[in-house]
């Protein structure tokens, strides 16, 4: 059997691939092992925490994100499509003038970002916004 220059680099390819790894979507476990390790297993309600986020984003290297929760004590946001589903968890201490955060983010393709807030009293609170990312930042 001949092997063509084009196959011998694809198959070689492919190996390195599989032997390094490619970066995989952040599996429905991952995400959940990373929400209930902030929250210990609590229920979060979905009220007093707002979460913007744009619904399309011409450019998935730079996502604006804003989180608002007053009186939080932290604020956990996730990315429920990366390899590592937690991007970052905002603490405030007690001189913190507002409990708001704003930060830029990177998402591929269609996914929830999620902002949890933890409260002074124990309790958590949630928001979820769906994010769809356009390839070559056409808008839609």
């Amino acid at each position: 059997m001949d092997v063509t220059r084009r196959q011998f680099v694809g198959t070689g390819l492919v190996a390195a691939a599989a032997f390094f790894g490619l970066p995989q979507i952040a599996s429905a476990e991952a995400l959940e092992d990373a929400i209930n390790a902030f929250t210990g297993g609590a229920d979060a309600a979905s009220d007093g925490i707002t979460l913007i986020a744009p619904e399309i984003a011409e450019n998935g290297n730079t996502v604006p994100i804003e989180v608002d929760a007053p009186d939080a004590e932290a604020i956990m946001i996730l990315a429920s499509g990366n390899p590592n589903p937690d991007v970052c968890t905002i603490n405030f201490g007690p001189a913190a003038g507002r409990h708001a955060a704003s930060t830029r983010i990177r998402l591929a393709g269609e996914q929830d970002v999620i902002a949890i807030a933890r409260m002074p009293d124990g309790s958590f609170k949630q928001a979820r916004q769906n994010v769809r990312v356009t390839i070559g930042g056409c808008g839609g």
